[in-house]
């Protein structure tokens, strides 16, 4: 009788083949490729802020900024009025639309009164958002778009000011004239001459002629005139000729103080007026000269003759001494003049060098 196997129970696995290794996922990679693409985007994350960098300093960046960060009297101004009409038709446009055209602005090296940054260009558009906010008090006139630019140095920043204006809103010739001796006193040129060259060197040269022209009638007429950019180009080419003598401007002013509440109109008639009383009896001296009948007279004496000088007539210069806090000493024994107080700097004394070269 054949002997029987006694059959055990089957062992599971026994039929396995030995577990398969974990599969890697389809987005896994090697290290040497995970390092790469590291790299690679820290190189196009460097890149994107290099650009941003270079265009801020571009000043090819519009960012938004408060109102009350910008100081708009970071420049001396060079627009003295505002035109009723062209305010209301920029205020109803913003309104309506929004801001189109953004401003320039720098950063102050300093905060000045919780104010970061210093106003070039845009002075309008900013004026107008504050008035927008101040009437609505809508979070869309809170702030302004703002081009931040880098100027090589102050030139740099009037002349943005003033191309700014001169391709938006021409300036009357007074205007210009004003800010560029405006940027002599402020040490941004060392002479009227070369503000006119350095600010208005895009212009013809018989344009910016014409603003040096109208730079005369600052100095002696700034404080007086209410609507010096009224004054047109044929009356500031003469008054420009006939402040060069000192009589003419004391008689001028007399007649100014003299109508203190005068209007536009009236300021014109009383400057024509008083050009037309200088230039006749010039004219009729001329004319009589060159008569035939006309004889030889003897010359006049030097004290009635208009005196002709390079420098401020002397109430505008007692003026500029005391607003730049200079005071002046004469001491006639010892042939001495003596400046003292806190504007006496280097600064002045370069400009008294070139003024004394100049006469």
């Amino acid at each position: 009788m054949a002997k029987r196997k006694r059959l055990t129970p089957a062992q599971p696995g026994y039929l396995q083949s030995d577990p398969p290794a974990p599969a890697r996922g389809p987005l896994s990679a090697p290290p040497i490729a995970r390092v790469a693409g590291d790299a690679s985007t820290s190189a196009a994350l460097e890149e994107l802020s290099d650009t941003l960098r270079s265009a801020r300093a571009e000043g090819r960046m519009i960012e938004a900024l408060a109102l009350d960060s910008i100081d708009e009297t970071h420049l001396v101004r060079d627009r003295m009025v505002q035109d009723p009409d062209e305010m209301a038709a920029l205020l109803a446009s913003i309104e309506a639309r929004g801001q189109q055209t953004p401003i320039e602005v720098v950063v102050l090296s300093e905060p000045k009164n919780g104010k970061t940054h210093g106003l070039i260009s845009g002075w309008r558009r900013l004026t107008a958002l504050r008035r927008l906010h101040r009437l609505h008090g809508d979070d869309r006139f809170a702030t302004v778009q703002a081009r931040i630019i880098t100027p090589a140095d102050v030139q740099g920043a009037y002349v943005a000011m003033v191309e700014e204006n001169e391709i938006r809103a021409a300036l009357s010739l007074y205007e210009k004239g004003r800010i560029a001796l405006q940027a002599v006193h402020r040490g941004v040129y060392p002479t009227p001459r070369a503000a006119l060259r350095g600010l208005f060197g895009s212009v013809s040269r018989s344009r910016r002629s014409k603003i040096g022209s109208f730079l005369t009638l600052v100095e002696p007429l700034d404080g007086l005139l209410s609507y010096p950019a009224q004054i047109p180009e044929k009356l500031g080419l003469g008054l420009a000729r006939a402040l060069e003598d000192h009589r003419f401007i004391t008689a001028l002013r007399q007649r100014l103080r003299a109508a203190p509440d005068r209007d536009a109109e009236t300021e014109l008639k009383i400057l024509w007026e008083a050009l037309r009383g200088w230039t006749e009896p010039q004219q009729g001296a001329a004319d009589e000269a060159h008569s035939p009948d006309a004889r030889p007279t003897p010359p006049l004496p030097s004290a009635s003759k208009p005196r002709r000088t390079t420098g401020p007539d002397p109430e505008s210069a007692a003026r500029r001494l005391a607003q730049n806090r200079v005071a002046a000493r004469f001491d006639a024994d010892a042939g001495r003049i003596e400046l003292t107080g806190g504007g006496v700097d280097a600064d002045l004394f370069a400009a008294l060098q070139i003024w004394l070269k100049a006469r």
